[in-house]
């Protein structure tokens, strides 16, 4: 022989061996094992996409093979009510477990069904896994949104695989459907990629932040003293208080007496710039060090004559090795061969 068909409590099964195809209420299927190949698939798709994306993907898989069921027993069986009379015992020999369905109302669009050995249960289970499986309550979703014609959702209020006896879901109108959980899960996911990246930006700019207090405007100790600031580039009040500072703070350390202040590199001069020069003369004089300007360039000297800055009693220089000079002259010394 080479066809065989059994009927199992009212369910066709049909084997044609020469063609190869095995069919179960007249439509061709396919068996997995359900410790072992059938965990492999579900544990691939997870490992492949995510745990919440495979939650996802399993009950929006379920939500649209139920609505494909309810269409394919409307289509046969018409009568909701008949269609639900034999639902329990198709799944039941196709191995879905035993499912009963405790209450149906046609006319709120709600219902109660409770599962027990499913094979969902039994993947997850060979999992190790304590948490429900999504596929089949949404599958039960699908089938009871095609059979009420209008989308219900569902609800789990008992669980095998956290200790039930069986599985319930409660099945209720909800404007709730898988391409909304599928867009929810993005915008999340998309909300979690920006805060990674702000949180990243944000880091490497508090570094960077760091690192370029650090180089751009370093104090220099020329010999016992004599300290050296270049100021580079252009200055907000971030850097310029930042500068400041550190320059207050370790002028003690060094027990300077002289600061020179190098302008060659300063960028940008501005009103704002040029004040916090004279802010930062006065302030490092209040600690008893003398202030030399050096790397005043032509163009530096107009500006700050043309903005109407004054400069008073504070030695200015165009090259560093004259505010070095005065330092030292300053303080009784000189620099001899040997």
């Amino acid at each position: 022989m080479t066809a065989y068909s059994k009927n199992v409590n009212g369910s066709d099964f049909h084997w044609d061996m020469e063609k190869g195809e095995f069919h179960f209420e007249n439509d061709e299927v396919v068996l997995f094992w359900v410790n072992t190949a059938f965990k492999t698939l579900l544990d691939s798709i997870e490992e492949i996409a995510g745990e919440n994306e495979a939650k996802l993907v399993l009950e929006t898989a379920g939500y649209r093979t139920g609505k494909t069921v309810s269409q394919f027993y409307s289509n046969t069986l018409g009568e909701p009510e008949e269609i639900l009379k034999k639902l329990p015992n198709t799944y039941l020999t196709a191995g879905w477990g035993k499912t009963d369905i405790i209450s149906v109302s046609f006319e709120e669009k709600q219902a109660v069904i409770r599962v027990q050995n499913g094979w969902e249960y039994k993947v997850n289970t060979a999992q190790n896994k304590d948490h429900e499986g999504t596929f089949l309550p949404g599958h039960w979703a699908g089938v009871f949104s095609g059979l009420f014609g209008e989308t219900v959702w569902y609800e789990v209020t008992k669980s095998q695989i956290e200790g039930d006896q069986f599985s319930e879901y409660r099945f209720s109108p909800s404007s709730v459907t898988p391409s909304l959980n599928i867009s929810t899960l993005i915008q999340e996911q998309k909300k979690a990629a920006q805060e990674e990246i702000e949180n990243v930006t944000r880091e490497r700019t508090e570094f960077l932040s760091e690192m370029i207090k650090e180089i751009s405007s370093p104090i220099i100790p020329v010999m016992e003293s004599i300290l050296v600031v270049p100021l580079v580039g252009r200055y907000n009040e971030l850097r310029a208080e930042e500068l400041l500072d550190r320059t207050l703070l370790n002028l003690p350390l060094y027990k300077a007496t002289h600061l020179i202040v190098d302008l060659t590199s300063l960028k940008g001069v501005d009103d704002y710039t040029l004040s916090f020069i004279d802010k930062f003369i006065h302030a490092t004089a209040i600690l008893g060090t003398k202030c030399i300007l050096v790397g005043i360039s032509a163009e530096l000297s107009m500006q700050i004559t043309n903005r109407g800055h004054k400069i008073n009693k504070v030695p200015c220089y165009s090259m560093l090795q004259n505010g070095v000079m005065h330092a030292l002259d300053e303080l009784g010394l000189e620099l001899t061969k040997k």
